[in-house]
């Protein structure tokens, strides 16, 4: 079967991506013509786990973010290459990463969760 090209996507405003941060994904920030997050852990082993959920992820997107890794942190930062901007492909992967990290069973549910911190969001500094 030929691969397909894919059509170029469009670069979405600066405006755009902002209100869609705030309404779409409050977590995330965009900064320097990338949308960021920051997560912590409680630890390098969930760390780890962390960075190879995004990985499984981005590949899966064949969309590939930068990661800064440190004991306890891990900060995303995407764009699209390509676009030179943000596009849609950047909020759809960043928003399938935010699902798949901070997932946990429903309470009620069979499986018990884990009972450690495990991945949390980020401080309010965004960076430190």
């Amino acid at each position: 079967m030929a691969e397909e090209k894919q059509e170029k996507l469009p670069v979405l405003a600066d405006d755009v991506v902002e209100k869609r941060l705030k309404t779409e994904l409050p977590d995330w920030w965009y900064e320097g013509k990338w949308i960021r997050r920051k997560y912590n852990t409680d630890g390098w082993l969930s760390t780890l786990a962390l960075v190879n959920i995004i990985g499984y992820l981005a590949e899966a997107a064949w969309h590939h973010p930068d990661l800064e890794v440190t004991w306890g942190k891990v900060w995303v930062k995407l764009r699209t290459h390509s676009a030179n901007g943000i596009t849609e492909r950047d909020l759809a992967l960043a928003r399938k990463i935010e699902d798949g990290v901070l997932w946990r069973p429903e309470a009620g549910s069979v499986m018990e969760g884990t009972p450690n911190k495990w991945v949390r969001g980020g401080s309010p500094d965004k960076k430190g």
